[in-house]
């Protein structure tokens, strides 16, 4: 891997040296010219080059106008990411109704807790796991709301995140950016794109930052190399390469969170961490991705993808295992963790446009195949108070894991001495595949219909004791828009979707999780399309939940690690706007409210705080704010963020307080130089992004942090 790695950095800095100097001519002779143009551009274009995005095809798999679209559906651009100087997910979640954080990459979206996204559209996380989705590569992010069993296969209930890669231009571009910050925060990048002769275009880019965080023991070194090209085969046949190599080196993790009483309030200092200096977190992937399209006729087109991952997950870190009676001493266990994945996806979809009876069809016909092959090894050492005992005699001096006090923590525990118990593996390959169909139907003027359904199989087996599973599922959707005018649409959608369970450690079989959901809303336009609004309410169905069985305390007692139990009913509003108000004012906002009650089934597990019908970290209001403010006299901008989150409760039913959080950022622009300073957690709150159990307390939020970031783009 590290060979690919300075390999790689080589040819894409020279290939940005290279791209520089075959344009330098060019843009001597004409940068004046060209600041007329930009200048006209960020004027008059805004409704469609900042926060707007009139068209997406992530809901339908086809092009679809925002109006006729009968589905929930956000789409957060380039321009908001770097406004908000955003480099992970987790950045962006203000400006998603109803998603908040869970822990790592997981969220909370319209109640339910999930973590699976798609790479243009297609399967195949390189981050997934325990690290979050890095922005570098990322030209859009794209929510469809609700289940997306129809398009996308299993997944749970409450939405679906795609990231839009960035792909390679035939028009010249080097952008340059070194950026620092709080906590020893230092970084920079190179994207650099352009053509190479008149029908292939090629990209590289590198991104890098080091820095430590406000926990004790920790930082973070993320390094991403990627690379692509676009070869026009003929005016018809489009053939897109991708690459990318992603290394990032968390120091100080796994990190859980911070000691609460049951009212919320943090026991010791945010800056707790009960790992040592030398635990860390290690993620190496590379992703290689070709996509084909080919238009066969006006109205016939075909679009292959296939994407291929491997990565590498390495973890040692320490674990609260609870507090003594003290309130101060907290127990720990040290593990050792190797998780290797290898994953390969192939898509295909055919679309044809036809008349017939008096109606426009867009039809779409298509199928998926993914296979994944998993495999780990674990290893945990424990303290005396859970079993910890050590040999008599002990000529190797083991140790057992030492507790730590959370006040006033005390480390230099070595874990290369600890007594460790059996190394545990795991091995399983899992299989899915699908098939479907769906029918756009444009009926006059005012009447949108879109109808489709989809057969699944998926396939699971543990190949350490052979265990097999193996289920198949129908996913409808039906969706009808009425466009009251070219402005102003309302809409109502069915649509369905599946989770399956896996097998567990001891071979037992669970049922799919199913899902369904009911969604109506209005979407509209204003200020000459410049503004758009949307408003939905919905509510999510879900059945045979698997969680974590409180009665089994060993992987190998003959009891089932998970139960299965009734039914979960979510039911919310949502509202969103987004685009230009004035010339220089734009803004994007954001508003959820959810509710999700056990209709039913037991309490007390999984995703179910105990003693209580409440699922975690599920928030019932939650707002977000964004706005911008060009002054052009100046050639600058200044923008100002809101981020509200009520309260919920964690696993273990204690409060995770609300909490609103204010940003600011001020960015200014000379010849193609920017300037950007973006400050966040502005009046530094002390707060929890979300909550987890009772033993690792709740993820507090990053204090105040100011990002002062240099770019140059020619």
């Amino acid at each position: 891997m590290k060979t690919i790695n300075v390999s790689a950095n080589t040819l894409l800095f020279t290939l940005a040296a290279l791209l520089a100097s075959s344009n330098l001519s060019a843009q001597t002779a004409s940068t004046q010219a060209s600041n007329d143009v930009i200048e006209e551009i960020v004027v008059t274009g805004r409704a469609q080059t900042f926060y707007r995005v009139s068209e997406s095809g992530f809901g339908t798999k086809t092009p679809t106008e925002f109006l006729d679209n009968p589905q929930s559906l956000q789409v957060l651009t380039r321009q908001l990411i770097e406004d908000q100087a955003a480099r992970q997910i987790t950045d962006l979640y203000r400006s998603i109704s109803g998603v908040t954080k869970f822990s790592y990459s997981g969220v909370n979206f319209r109640g339910f807790r999930q973590d699976e996204v798609r790479y243009d559209g297609v399967r195949g996380d390189p981050f997934s796991g325990f690290s979050v989705s890095q922005l570098f590569n990322i030209e859009r992010v794209e929510v469809l709301k609700g289940p997306a069993g129809m398009l996308y296969g299993l997944g749970e209930p409450g939405g679906l995140i795609n990231y839009v890669t960035k792909k390679p231009q035939f028009e010249r571009s080097v952008k340059l950016d070194a950026f620092a910050g709080s906590y020893n925060l230092r970084g920079a990048s190179v994207d650099a794109t352009g053509p190479v002769g008149e029908r292939l275009a090629i990209r590289g880019g590198v991104f890098y930052e080091d820095r430590n965080t406000h926990r004790r023991n920790s930082d973070a070194e993320n390094l991403q190399v990627v690379s692509g090209l676009t070869f026009q085969i003929t005016p018809e046949t489009e053939l897109n390469l991708s690459f990318d190599y992603i290394d990032q080196d968390l120091g100080g993790h796994r990190l859980r969170g911070v000691p609460v009483n049951d009212s919320g309030s943090f026991l010791t200092s945010i800056n707790y961490n009960p790992n040592e200096d030398g635990d860390f977190q290690r993620l190496e992937a590379i992703v290689g991705q070709a996509n084909l399209s080919h238009e066969f006729s006006s109205d016939f087109s075909v679009k292959l993808a296939l994407r291929v991952l491997e990565n590498e997950r390495t973890q040692n870190y320490h674990e609260n295992r609870g507090l003594l009676s003290d309130g101060r001493t907290m127990l720990r266990e040290y593990r050792d963790q190797l998780r290797e994945n290898e994953e390969w996806s192939v898509t295909i979809d055919f679309i044809r446009n036809i008349e017939l009876a008096g109606a426009e069809h867009t039809i779409l016909f298509g199928g998926d195949y993914f296979e994944q092959d998993a495999t780990g090894v674990f290893r945990t050492a424990r303290d005396v108070t859970r079993g910890c005992v050590l040999p008599t005699p002990n000529p190797e001096n083991l140790q057992c894991v030492p507790n730590i006090d959370i006040i006033a923590p005390g480390y230099g525990a070595d874990p290369s001495t600890y007594l460790f118990r059996p190394t545990a593996f795991g091995d399983s390959t899992s299989i899915r595949w699908g098939v479907y169909v769906q029918d756009q139907i444009s009926i006059g003027e005012h009447w949108r219909i879109v109808g489709g359904v989809r057969y699944d199989e998926f396939e699971d087996e543990n190949n350490l004791n052979g265990a097999e599973n193996s289920e198949d599922e129908l996913s409808p959707r039906l969706g009808v828009v009425y466009k009251l005018n070219e402005a102003l649409s309302l809409y109502a959608s069915y649509s369905e979707g599946f989770a399956p369970n896996s097998i567990d450690n001891e071979g037992f079989r669970y049922e799919p999780e199913d899902s369904n959901q009911f969604e109506i809303g209005i979407k509209s336009e204003w200020l000459d399309g410049r503004f758009q609004t949307s408003a939905a309410i919905y509510e999510i169905t879900k059945e045979n939940i698997r969680e974590l069985n409180p009665n089994d305390n060993d992987n190998s007692d003959g009891i089932p690690q998970f139960i299965t139990f009734g039914e979960v009913r979510s039911r919310g509003f949502e509202i969103d706007m987004v685009g230009d108000l004035t010339d220089n004012w734009t803004m994007t906002l954001s508003y959820a409210y959810n509710d999700v009650e056990i209709i039913d089934g037991v309490t007390g597990s999984g995703n179910l705080a105990s003693g209580t019908d409440e699922f975690a970290n599920a928030p019932e209001n939650t707002f977000g704010l964004w706005t911008r403010y060009d002054i052009p006299s100046i050639n600058s901008a200044i923008a100002f963020g809101v981020d509200y989150v009520s309260d919920r409760v964690s696993f273990n039913d204690q409060r995770v307080k609300p909490y609103t959080v204010y940003d600011a950022s001020w960015r200014t622009e000379w010849d193609q130089i920017l300037l950007q300073i973006n400050i966040k957690n502005l009046f530094d709150k002390e707060y929890a992004e979300s909550g987890f159990n009772e033993r690792n307390g709740h993820f507090p939020g990053e204090p105040r942090t100011i990002l002062v970031q240099v770019g140059w783009e020619f």
